[in-house]
Order: structure tokens, then sequence, then C-alpha cells
């Protein structure tokens, strides 16, 4: 059994290599080819921390993937967790990888790059980073790298000291400008990823032009929402990565309600695959990103292949 550690890991993740296996990943999720279980969560309230457990087998592949996810901020701020690579001949454990949620961060800022590429409008190039964590800084990177534009990147958290800090660690891969306003950064931008834990919106409908694209990535638990409902509503073009996923505990789940808006979600793998997403320029475009087991699969078997 094959036991890697962060340590091990994060020299041989490339995100421009990594891509292609994310995107991959997404078109078989929506073909039908992953076997994809509901999400396990369990929540700590009285630390204020949570778990996730994703897991899945993508046919054919001769291992499936479990993935554990924590987050237990007061105690790390970047999380922790790693994914087990099964055999899917025999059932053994064939590795361990304790990837302290370097995975699940970069796999998910791939994620949130691919969205913003494939639906934001082609002459956009505002982008504004709301939060300032871990996920901001993989925001940036994914964006930077994966992104057919050059953008210009600002940035609004609630502690004007950790905007700061987190401009000045992303400061090799780009420059960024902080807001202090986050209504204003919303009407500068065309383009706009959220990346916080907040349970109540933050992200106001007036404040969104005609044209906006969002991706949301914060929305990863029930009772998580980063935008307002309003917004959603107004959304010409909903895009989920996993429409049942984020119907049931994502941004989208403030519009299960509704037939029409239920009926006309697009997931990103079928976006992928050619289907049309933003129909003009005006249009208001939202991808809700929960998270699936998929990227995980494909993040695992990269890195697999990486290490020979």
């Amino acid at each position: 059994m094959l036991v890697v550690g962060r340590e091990q890991i994060e020299p041989v993740l490339d995100l421009r290599l990594m891509a292609p296996a994310i995107e991959e990943a997404y078109r078989a999720a929506s073909a039908g080819d992953v076997d994809l279980p509901p999400v396990g969560h369990m929540t700590f309230p009285e630390v204020d921390g949570d778990c996730h457990i994703k897991y899945g087998y993508r046919k054919g592949d001769p291992h499936f993937v479990i993935k554990v996810a924590t987050g237990f901020p007061h105690h790390d701020a970047t999380g922790n967790g790693l994914s087990l690579v099964l055999s899917a001949q025999t059932g053994q454990v064939d590795a361990v990888l304790h990837d302290e949620m370097l995975l699940t961060d970069v796999r998910t800022g791939i994620g949130g790059a691919i969205a913003t590429r494939l639906l934001a409008r082609p002459d956009a190039t505002r982008l504004l980073i709301v939060g300032t964590g871990n996920q901001a800084r993989r925001q940036i990177d994914s964006h930077a790298a994966l992104l057919d534009r050059d953008v210009e990147i600002r940035m609004w958290g609630r502690s004007a000291d950790a905007a700061g800090q987190a401009a000045t660690d992303v400061a090799a891969t780009a420059s960024v400008e902080l807001m202090t306003d986050l209504g204003d950064g919303c009407r500068w931008a065309d383009m706009i990823v959220t990346t916080t834990a907040s349970t109540t919106p933050i992200v106001m409908s007036e404040w969104i032009t005609p044209g906006t694209h969002i991706t949301a990535v914060g929305a990863d638990a029930p009772g998580k929402h980063e935008l307002d409902e309003q917004l959603v509503r107004r959304a010409d073009v909903l895009v989920a990565d996993s429409r049942s996923q984020c119907l049931d505990h994502g941004e989208l789940s403030v519009v299960a309600d509704s037939t029409q808006h239920n009926q006309n979600v697009i997931e990103l793998g079928e976006l992928l695959a050619g289907q049309p997403g933003r129909r003009g320029d005006d249009d208001i475009t939202v991808a809700d990103l929960t998270g699936i087991a998929a990227q995980d699969i494909a993040a695992a078997t990269f890195v697999l292949d990486a290490l020979g």
C-alpha cells in the first residue's frame, strides 16, 4: 500500500496539466459514467467544525476513491483530510493520499476557473474575488493560469488585514487590488468568484449589472449561502457541477421549488460537452459549484500517475 503525504503531492501538481482531467471528470459525471452517492456531511457546532465525505467510481477505472475533508477553522485555517484509493477488483486499499485538504483546494480552484472561462462574456476582464481565505488564493491562482485572457483582479474581505495578507501571498501569481466596499466591487466587476463559508447572503442582486458572471464555490453544505436569493432567481443561466446536489444544498437550492428554474439548470459537464450556456452579452450567469467526487477521483488519479 502506498502512503503519500502532502509534501510529496504538492510538487507534482500543475494546474494546466491537471485541468483537462478535471474537465473530463465533469463530462463523465454529466454523462452518467460516474457512480456518485450522496455526500456525507457531519457538523461539530461547538467548535464550528464540519466534515465532508465524497466518494465515487468512474466506470472502467481500476480504482474507486473515498475522500474525507475536514474544516475546523479555529484549530487549522487550511483544513485537513485524505483520499483513500481502493481497488475496484479486490476492494483492497492501494493508496492513502494524506493531502491535508490540498487536492480539494486545488480541484475546487480549477473547477471555478473552468466555469468562469465557459460562462463569462468574451470581453470580460474585471475579476472580483469575494473572500480572503485559502480558497480565494486558489481561485486567483487557477484563474490566472487557466483563463483565456488577461484580467484585472480585485479582492474584498470582511477583514482588511486578511485581504492585505492574501494579496501579498498571491503577488507572485497576480497583482491584486483591494476593495473596501463589496457593493462597489460587484458593480465594478464583470466576473465574480465567491469563496466564503457565509450562512447569510452577502452578494446582493441590486449590485449585479447585466452581463456579469458569478462563480460561487462557498455553499458546499446545507445552510451555507453567499448569493442573494433574488439574484439566483434573476439569473438568465444557472449552471451546477451536479444538478441534484446543488438543488439540494447549494446556492441553487433556493430555486428547487421552481419547476422552470429546476428544469433549466445546466451541468458544467454538459457545457463542456458542447451544450450552449450564455446566450447574449446581457445575460447574468451563475455557476454553483458544491464539489463532486468525480473531481476527487480525477485529482487522486492525476497524483498517482504523476508519482509513477
